[in-house]
């Protein structure tokens, strides 16, 4: 007999569990955890929060770059999401960027639980500089990705859409297309969360 496929992640429970200043504070290595990253004025801490239906979960701020911990939340004993620094555009000094360039590119190559990275663009503004360095770190490190092209409700659905095939299109001809997936999303009308979820429940089913 096959095994039955695992229960959906309930994602309304999650817990946060700890905020890491820096990589060797980050908790074992161990289980399966996926990533959120995002330039700062990208809403990564609005669909974290549409996510798991906490609108305290992530911070959201005005001031862009708020975020400077890699903050850790528990889904089970095996599985978590991770809340990385936006620090790419925030007003911090160069050598703090320059810093924290070094830390994310060393955990998105050397963390070994990671099972996939949600990178998060605002829709009128995708594939920035930033967006490139975290596309090319994660295409080195064979890690899969699924792009939110988020504040989708901005636009209307055939913008929208021909926003996406652009952002494919461009990934294709630069060479960082190898398991990158994109998608419209907007946290305000929870328009593809449900996407956003099957993928996620994919990439944490796969545990050490």
């Amino acid at each position: 007999m096959s095994e039955a496929p695992p229960e959906p992640i309930n994602f309304r429970t999650v817990q946060f569990l700890t905020s890491a200043p820096t990589l060797a504070e980050c908790p074992p290595d161990s289980g399966a955890e996926v990533a959120f990253a995002g330039r700062s004025n990208a809403g990564k801490s609005s669909a974290i929060n549409a996510l798991t239906g906490n609108s305290k979960l992530a911070r959201t701020s005005k001031t862009p770059g708020r975020t400077q911990l890699i903050n850790f939340f528990r889904l089970s004993d095996e599985q978590r999401l991770v809340d990385l620094p936006g620090y790419g555009y925030a007003k911090v000094a160069r050598s703090m960027k320059d810093e924290w360039q070094r830390h994310l590119a060393f955990y998105l190559e050397q963390r070994q639980c990671l099972r996939g990275l949600v990178l998060l663009m605002d829709i009128r503004q995708p594939l920035k500089e930033f967006d490139l360095h975290m596309l090319t770190w994660a295409n080195t490190a064979g890690l899969a990705v699924h792009i939110l092209l988020t504040k989708a409700d901005k636009l209307k659905n055939g913008p929208a859409n021909n926003a996406r095939f652009a952002v494919e299109k461009a990934l294709k001809e630069q060479g960082l297309d190898t398991g990158v997936t994109v998608q419209t999303f907007s946290a305000t009308k929870k328009t593809g969360l449900d996407k956003l979820e099957r993928k996620l429940n994919g990439w944490l089913a796969e545990t050490l």
